[in-house]
Parts: C-alpha cells; structure tokens; sequence
C-alpha cells in the first residue's frame, strides 16, 4: 500500500547501467467521508493515478525524483542487482549486507524521519516533505513494529494534509471500504478485550455512578454516547444485587451514526439488550431512545422527570464536540451548561488524556505520534503480532483517529481532545464541582489492571483516575456534581 515503483537498473550492451522509466500505474483508493449527519465517516472510492493524491502532485514528485537521480544518482536502497557474470556471489553477499544494515538503520531512525516530514511541512518546504514521504514509504509497515504500524498512518495523514486543506481535506484521506457492521463490531470487541482502556473508563464512571445513587429508589441515567451498551451491563447487575433491592432505571441513549452502523441498526437493538438484561436480574428498567447528533440534543429531547435521580455520561464523546475555535456556538460549553440545568445528581467524564483541540500542526503531530505510539505498544504486549485481525482493528478503530488529527483543520476535525486539566476548566465555569471517586473504585480497576500487563498504571491525583502506559497517561476519569 505504501510502497513506490522502484526504478529498476539493467546493464546496456556497453556494460553500464542504464535507468528504466517508471511509469504510473492506476491503482484504487478509498477515502473517508465526512457524513452529513454526524461526525462519522463513510467511504468511497475511485481510481486514481501513482500515489493516493493529484495527478498534479505525481507530476511534482516524478520532477522531484528526475532531478535526484541526475544529481545523486538512484538511491542506494533501491538498487536492484543481478548476481550474473558482473558480480560474483561475495559481492553480492556484502551488497544484501549492506543494504540489510541500511534498511534497519532506516527503521531505528522512522520516528526521527516521521518528525522531520512534520516540521518540514510546518515550515512550508514542501520540496524536503515530498522527498521524506518517499523515503518514509519503503519504512512503514501496517504489519511491522508498532512504530511502523503507527508511522504508515500517520504518513497517511501527511499526505493528505500536504494534498489538501480546509473542507476538501476529506478527498485525499486514505480511501478504503468500510467493513461490514458484523466486522466493525468484532474489531471494536478484540480491541476492547485487549486494552483495558473503555474498561477502565466505564468502571470508573460506573462506580461514581453506583456511589451517587445508592439510596435512590428511581433513577435515570443519559449516556450521550450509548454505543453498543456495554457499560450498563455491570451497573444492572450491581444495582441487582444491591441490598434492599434494585431501583427503577431508566436509560436515555442517544446515538451517532457510526455507532449506529457498527451496531448493523438503530437503538431498538441497545434498549432490548438492556431490557432483557435487566428482566434477567428482576431490575425494573426501560429504555428511551435520541437518535439525534449529540451537538443537536435538546432538553426536550431527555424526558427528565420530577422525582428521578439523574446521572450523566459523557465517556468519550465530549472531544467530537465543537468548540469556540471552531463554531461561535461553541456546542462544547453550551452541552455543558445545558446539562447542569438538569440538576444532574452526578456527571461523569471519560477522556483521552492529550492535547490535539487548538494546537497548531506540528505540536499536534507531535504530540499524536506521542500518544498513539504508547497506545500501539501497549497493543502489541496483548495482541500477538501474528494476530489475523489486528491490521483491520487498528485500521478500523484507531487509524481513522490519527488521520483526521493530523489531516484535518476547522469543522473537519472531529477528533479534539483535551488534558483533564482544561475540562476542569469547562466544567467549573458551568457551574460543576469536583464529585469525589469512591476509593473502592480504585481498587477495583487495580484489581482488573492484574489482568494485564504490569506496564499499566493507575494513579489517583486531584480527585481524578489516570489510566497510563509505562510513563505517558492516556485515559482519564472524574466525576461532578
């Protein structure tokens, strides 16, 4: 997928070298689409010329290579020999030597290569970018070691930023077919299985939850990001067992349209789980359903009512939302403060610990690479890497962040995350204070952390549960009120 024509070499009748042209072929791209009615995406794809961008680009870069190989001749990786009567075999032994000893040279330097490709298109040159892209294709690999895996997307996310700008950034992002719902669902779950991170957040938030609503007898919980519904199947059962017995739930879930697809249908699917769930455990529950983009949600739309508990969910959603750098409604406070007219009992947040929202282009690759790359060596400790599927999870469920992150500018770019210490700030200045995690919280995610590998870490600092890989945090939980 990353890989260039190489410019292959044969001897002329005179026993020189000469140089083969080579010549585009047409291949088949897939870009992601924004979707009209959601954050989402959808795919299609095209035919298209060389690289994965304009026909003009492959003219650029043809020029580009035409000026490198007169200057400096074909570069020294590419060489293609033919061990015949012009080299013998100890020749051709310490040329594949050498070109091994160059090509793990070149894998030990991917990361620094990757950040000069970034710095060289924060300053414009885009000459020196093009001529590292090139250099970049033949060292990333969607099969290799996590940082190859990571550098093949974020290459992706160059390209498509150097292609393209404002709303048009969509084209020249990495085309490929969307998976079968089924499909999606499976590499959410292995994901899921894998990583203790939504693990982490839906516990967290669970046992603020539990805590906040130990002696009510109704209660109503909105999760503003209901996806399949699987943090709700541990709180059922522990209100269950709760002694005195369970209380009445009622669960609002509102929906996105990729959770949708993923899900292979609407909400119905997500409240007859539940309902079934919760008839199995004698829990009196119902379901309410808000098929409308979360930036659209209404008070109306949440069917509070007098004499109900109410809890909030925000577990990973709130960063898709718009804020003041991006639309003058700032959907991102104005959630906040519509939900604090509620008079929730407790709101709890889950988040991704980084720092990607206002950041200019290069700290925001910068820091991308930083994140993702803790996350995709954490990946390969629990997933074998000969694991069948784990090409289409990453892809699926992680690459299509780290493109957008790094490709997209303005209201294209969903993905905005923040450090906990700005959504204090957003919180406080709706009107929220800090909500106080249980400490039987703690050790219970301590507990599921033995599950995994010992370079997990759980520290509580500020009221607050960072969730982390080795020295990098990654995930963040707290609570309001």
């Amino acid at each position: 997928m990353y890989k260039q024509p190489r410019q292959e070499i044969e001897p002329n009748s005179v026993g020189k070298l000469r140089y083969l042209p080579v010549h585009n072929t047409r291949k088949r791209y897939c870009t992601l689409e924004p979707s009209p009615d959601s954050p989402g995406y959808t795919a299609t794809c095209e035919d298209t010329c060389g690289s994965c961008v304009t026909d003009d680009m492959n003219d650029f870069k043809h020029k580009i290579r035409e000026i490198e190989t007169v200057m400096m001749g074909p570069d020294s990786l590419d060489l293609v020999f033919d061990c015949t009567d012009s080299f013998d075999s100890t020749a051709c032994q310490e040329i594949n030597s050498w070109r091994s000893t160059l090509e793990a040279i070149s894998r030990r330097d991917l990361r620094a290569d990757l950040v000069s490709c970034a710095k060289a298109m924060s300053e414009n040159d885009h000459m020196m970018a093009h001529s590292m892209m090139e250099k970049l294709r033949q060292m990333v690999s969607v099969s290799g070691e996590p940082i190859q895996r990571l550098g093949a997307y974020l290459l992706e996310g160059l390209v498509a930023q150097l292609a393209s700008s404002g709303s048009s950034i969509y084209k020249a992002l990495n085309r490929c077919p969307q998976p079968a719902s089924t499909d999606l669902l499976s590499y959410m779950h292995i994901l899921y299985e894998v990583c203790p991170y939504f693990k982490f957040g839906y516990m967290s938030a669970n046992g603020a939850i539990a805590e906040a609503m130990k002696e009510e007898n109704r209660v109503h919980i909105i999760d503003f990001q209901i996806g399949q519904g699987s943090q709700w199947i541990t709180l059922i059962q522990a209100f269950a067992a709760r002694p005195g017995g369970p209380p009445r739930i009622r669960i609002t879930g509102i929906d996105d349209m990729t959770s949708a697809y993923a899900r292979g249908g609407g909400l119905s699917i997500v409240g007859n789980r539940l309902a079934n769930l919760a008839k199995q455990f004698n829990v009196p529950f119902e379901f309410n359903s808000v098929s409308v983009s979360v930036s659209e949600v209404k008070p109306k739309n949440l069917g509070v009512r007098t004499g109900e508990a109410l809890a909030v969910n925000f577990a990973f959603v709130l960063h898709h939302m718009p804020d003041e750098s991006v639309s003058t409604e700032n959907h991102r406070d104005r959630l906040l403060r519509m939900v604090k007219s509620l008079s929730p009992k407790v709101v709890t947040l889950v988040e991704q610990e980084s720092n990607t929202n206002t950041a200019a282009f290069f700290p925001r690759f910068m820091e991308t690479m930083n994140y993702y790359a803790a996350m995709f060596e954490s990946i390969d400790v629990t997933l074998p890497r000969d694991h069948k599927q784990r090409i289409n999870v990453e892809q699926h469920c992680l690459a299509r962040d780290v493109v957008n992150i790094i490709a997209c500018e303005g209201a294209d770019r969903v993905e905005r995350h923040e450090l906990l210490g700005k959504w204090r700030s957003r919180f406080g200045m709706a009107g929220f204070t800090p909500y106080p995690l249980s400490p039987l919280v703690n050790s219970t995610i301590k507990s599921l952390l033995r599950n995994y590998s010992d370079k997990y870490r759980l520290e509580e600092r500020d009221g607050a549960l960072y969730l982390g890989w080795m020295h990098r945090d990654l995930v963040a939980s707290c609570a309001w009120k």
